[in-house]
């Protein structure tokens, strides 16, 4: 039946996926400690500490592909994107597993032996990828169909499920007829088409493995009786929703209590590397910032304090993850204003409400360095798009096509649209679009990689003022 053999293939993806650091690892052992193909420096290694080695291994591993999908039938019968989410997985698991054994000082490790099992990772990886696509397309090819399918419904959505059934290939399917539901345009030329009413009949005999369900948006209120009509097949009952705009193949159906729910619209936020490995990258990045820049924080202070009368700070409301309203903190670069004018100007170029001090501390982004007590609170990330005034929110939402989408993932210090030069007094749409990008693609790494080009762009942005 299709969901048996779907069950199975992905059983087997998963156990050849996440095994491939105990394969890796027992490759560079044998290579780095069993022959002389690498450089030996030393021949006393501690066998007990490179097995908790490869068991912190496994797990960040697990976590990054389930994150980047590297495990998923989807990715390894997919014709591009090949390599990419493999890298990014494993650097991911690398970066985290070099952080915590630098500050693991009971027992050293080999470095060659951490980098060659990367590589090992990498390249087992992707020659299971390649084996795996190419037996399902064999199979494809020479097998017959594995399950024979009743489609219920007659009209052009239901030949559109019927094709993408005969075309899969892990679930091969044969179509063994449709059912037309009741007052439905039939548009079936060259299979069988039954009536509803008839359903009974088929029941037995007729070598139906799996029955599916195309319904159409108008008649899901008819759901539960046409379960009941359905009820003497003795097989399988799947429904295929159409619910108009294609629905993102991330998304999943997903039960509380006796609730069914489809996610129609989902947001990287809730996966596991989001919440606890981007999370635990913004704590110990935001702390080591403040720890380092101390100094320069108090003298920063300082200078605020002496170039215009003024509290230190600039405290302002800000729009955040889900459309939250926080408190966000920057050094104040301007004189005193009524709130009103602050809130909805933006900052131009030669601004006269900037101080002298102020216009310095914009052109080279030290005056966002309190933000990090934000990233702490939990209110903003280090990366992520730029929070904005609520009463700009507003008006962008009119305006901008998909504007609040950007709202997905926490707001950030530096984003993507940042380090391309939109920022300051820019075209919002232009800044819109990259957002976008961002929460659509949202990866660990690209959070990394923002951040190293931040500190080769950012502080000298000509849009900064």
């Amino acid at each position: 039946m299709i969901r048996g053999r779907l069950k199975r293939a992905q059983f087997t993806l998963n156990l050849l996926v996440f095994f491939m650091p105990l394969l890796a690892f027992s490759l560079s052992a044998y290579l780095r400690f069993a022959t002389h193909l690498l450089p030996r420096y030393s021949t006393d290694a501690d066998p007990s500490a490179y097995f908790g080695l490869l068991l912190l291994t496994t797990i960040f591993w697990a976590v990054a592909c389930e994150h980047y999908e590297v495990a998923s039938i989807e990715h390894h019968l997919a014709s591009t994107g090949k390599v990419r989410p493999i890298v990014a997985a494993c650097f991911v698991t690398y970066v985290a597993v070099l952080a915590i054994t630098f500050f693991y000082r009971a027992s050293g490790f080999s470095r060659l032996f951490i980098w060659s099992s990367a590589l090992n990772v990498c390249i087992l990886t992707y020659f299971v990828r390649k084996i795996f696509r190419w037996a399902c397309l064999t199979a494809k090819a020479n097998h017959h169909p594995i399950s024979q399918v009743l489609i219920v419904g007659a009209d052009a959505f239901a030949l559109q499920v019927a094709q993408s059934l005969q075309s899969d290939p892990i679930a091969k399917s044969a179509i063994k007829g449709f059912v037309r539901l009741p007052d439905q345009t039939c548009a079936v030329r060259h299979s069988p088409v039954y009536e509803l009413d008839s359903v009974s009949q088929l029941a037995i005999g007729n070598g139906i493995d799996d029955v599916i369900v195309a319904l159409p948006p108008a008649q899901l209120g008819e759901l539960p009786t046409l379960r009941r009509t359905l009820a003497p097949l003795c097989a399988p009952l799947r429904l295929v929703l159409d619910v108009g705009a294609p629905v993102d193949r991330h998304q999943r159906l997903f039960s509380i209590r006796d609730l069914l729910m489809l996610e129609l619209q989902g947001t990287p936020a809730e996966s596991v590397v989001y919440i606890f490995l981007k999370r635990a990258f913004d704590v110990v990045f935001s702390a080591a910032v403040l720890i380092l820049a101390a100094p320069v924080f108090s003298l920063i202070a300082f200078g605020v304090w002496f170039s215009s009368p003024g509290p230190v700070f600039f405290v302002q409301e800000r729009v955040g993850l889900n459309g939250q309203l926080f408190r966000m903190f920057k050094f104040r670069t301007m004189a005193i204003t009524p709130k009103a004018d602050s809130d909805m100007r933006w900052t131009v170029k030669n601004d006269p409400r900037c101080t002298a001090f102020g216009r310095l501390l914009r052109r080279t982004g030290l005056d966002e360095l309190p933000q990090f007590l934000n990233v702490l609170k939990g209110d903003m990330s280090v990366v992520g798009p730029r929070p904005e005034r609520p009463l700009l929110v507003q008006r962008f939402m009119q305006s901008v096509g998909n504007y609040n989408r950007r709202h997905f993932l926490k707001v950030g210090i530096t984003g993507w649209a940042q380090v391309h030069g939109w920022r300051g007094d820019t075209s919002i749409e232009k800044r819109v679009e990259y957002d976008l990008y961002y929460v659509r693609h949202w990866t660990l790494a690209l959070d990394l990689f923002i951040v190293m080009l931040t500190f080769i762009r950012g502080f000298t942005n000509k849009n900064a003022y």
